[in-house]
């Protein structure tokens, strides 16, 4: 068994300064650890400190918050804007002391693994009896990005956490026919994540008098959307290409119930077929799934009748539940429907794939004319596993990360360890209903773990277990968005899991109706 227990003088890297690199820093430290952040940005806040201005928080405010720092009393939105989110993660860091151990500026370029003989990718120690007097050490090597010519450190760490997320980057950029590509435009074309640089007078001024063309219909793209519809009215109005609708919600109210009721809470997750269930449970989960169908037809019906999906064409052909056992539900920008009815925002459906012509967009498969434009935004994603591969200078390391192309995009015992990579820990990457709640319990969770409180399984019985939540990925992911790595559905179940591991008492509820049918977060993991 891995023992990290006794090591208070190892050094800790932790990459990125996201929400999950200071929540991996605050659990570190308060385990008597000394941890070195690396930020590339001279900030914190990962995806929040540069976002499109009209960006709010997309879940309710109780349930993204530190279970040990609450939002303060001035902050009375229920989705509070990207400035309030950006203060409050500030606040958090300067309570807890955390700007003491980051170093800004920091791009790390590359880790490799000195595994002191035991071989390139041949690590087989975490289930094993493990000392660290013949451990190995990681070298993180680190550019500062301040300086005018490129200046590398390479610092020798004992462990590294990388918190480096899905939505940073690298963009994800479509890939174009021969001669049907942005350089065939006369116009300018950009991707999402350079718009969002952008303050809100250089955006505004950005877009302003032009036909503008937006690629893409999640949260980015109608944010987007919206934006340039405000700015050019129905003179100039926003075209956005959508190639899947979505079940994207007007709030989290349907026909006046609170959504958690419905799929937050331990109840609901009685109707899902869970990684390592038991047969009475799957049992269960198989009575109970005309229950499921009926929750999930519920929420269908309100959003169709909110945001009239059958007038725009936009019913999606999957269900609700796989929109959130795949992480891709957002809330709707408010009155976007509106703009639609007024014409200030066209929508073009079922663009499968695009190209450009020299006036502007051209539909593959669509007899009609150019989408004329003079700028297309590409609201597209990002490639965070990109990244993430890259960042490991074993080639054997970057296909253990990647993960094949039959089971899930980042393989990890506990969406935290890869079994097969020695001391070293991903944070971040996979996504949940509320991602700061889920990053917190991890980093609590790799704390005991680096404290040696629990000890990890042999590598075959984590390779097992994440083969057990790849099953259960395949079976309720909307199929184009499986290999998210999400646990979106099943959030309890999964800090039940980590709970365990740390000998905490999994039911964090007062009395049997709470703990079955109220919605779990972030409060519930106080202490």
């Amino acid at each position: 068994m891995a023992n990290f227990e006794g090591r208070k003088k190892e050094v800790i890297a932790i990459i990125g300064g996201g929400i999950s690199g200071l929540l991996a820093c605050k659990y570190c430290i308060s385990k008597g650890f000394d941890p070195i952040l690396f930020e590339s940005k001279s900030s914190i806040g990962g995806v929040w400190t540069k976002t499109i201005g009209s960006t709010k928080l997309q879940t309710p405010k109780p349930v993204y918050q530190f279970s040990d720092f609450p939002w303060p009393d001035s902050v009375n939105q229920v989705f509070p804007d990207q400035q309030m989110v950006l203060e409050y993660i500030e606040s958090y860091a300067r309570h807890f002391d955390l700007f003491s151990h980051i170093h800004f500026n920091s791009k790390v370029l590359s880790l490799n693994f000195e595994d002191g003989g035991s071989g390139d990718g041949e690590w087989n120690l975490w289930g094993e009896a493990y000392s660290y007097s013949n451990k190995g050490k990681w070298n993180v090597t680190v550019q500062d990005t301040r300086a005018i010519s490129p200046q590398i450190q390479i610092y020798q760490v004992d462990f590294v956490v990388v918190c480096v997320g899905r939505f940073s980057q690298v963009p994800n950029m479509p890939e174009f026919p021969q001669n049907k590509g942005p350089e065939v435009f006369e116009g300018e074309v950009v991707h999402s994540m350079d718009y969002s640089m952008m303050d809100s007078s250089t955006a505004t001024n950005f877009v302003k008098g032009k036909q503008v063309a937006v690629v893409g219909f999640q949260k980015s793209g109608m944010d987007i959307a919206m934006e340039c519809s405000t700015v050019n009215g129905v003179e100039r109005p926003c075209t956005v290409l959508i190639r899947t609708p979505h079940w994207n919600l007007p709030d989290y109210f349907p026909w006046g119930l609170n959504l958690g009721y419905l799929f937050l809470n331990r109840f609901s997750e009685l109707m899902v077929h869970k990684p390592g269930e038991g047969f009475l449970l799957s049992l269960l989960a198989t009575i109970l799934s005309p229950l499921r169908w009926a929750f999930t037809k519920y929420i269908e019906s309100y959003i169709k009748h909110k945001h009239q999906l059958a007038k725009h064409g936009m019913v999606p052909e999957h269900s609700f539940l796989n929109e959130l056992s795949s992480c891709s539900v957002s809330l709707v920008p408010e009155g976007f429907y509106e703009r639609v009815e007024e014409g200030s925002i066209k929508l073009i459906k079922k663009a499968e794939s695009f190209g450009f012509s020299k006036e502007g967009i051209v539909l593959e498969g669509h007899a009609t004319e150019p989408i004329k434009s003079d700028l297309v935004i590409l609201a597209t994603g990002f490639n965070g596993l990109d990244y993430l591969k890259h960042i490991f200078e074993s080639k054997k390391y970057q296909e253990f990360v990647a993960g094949s192309d039959d089971s899930a995009a980042v393989p990890l015992y506990r969406e935290c360890i890869h079994p097969r990579i020695p001391q070293l820990a991903i944070i971040g990457f996979s996504e949940s209903v509320s991602n700061l709640h889920t990053s917190e319990i991890r980093c609590r969770w790799l704390g005991e773990l680096l404290d040696g409180k629990f000890k990890l399984p042999s590598i075959k019985v984590m390779e097992k277990e994440i083969a057990e939540w790849d099953k259960y990925k395949k079976r309720y992911s909307y199929n184009k968005y499986y290999r998210r790595s999400c646990i979106g559905a099943l959030h309890i179940w999964y800090n039940d899991q980590l709970c365990k591991d740390m000998g905490w008492n999994p039911k964090r509820k007062n009395g049997f109706w709470a703990e079955w049918f109220q919605p779990y977060g972030p409060m519930d993991y106080i202490g």
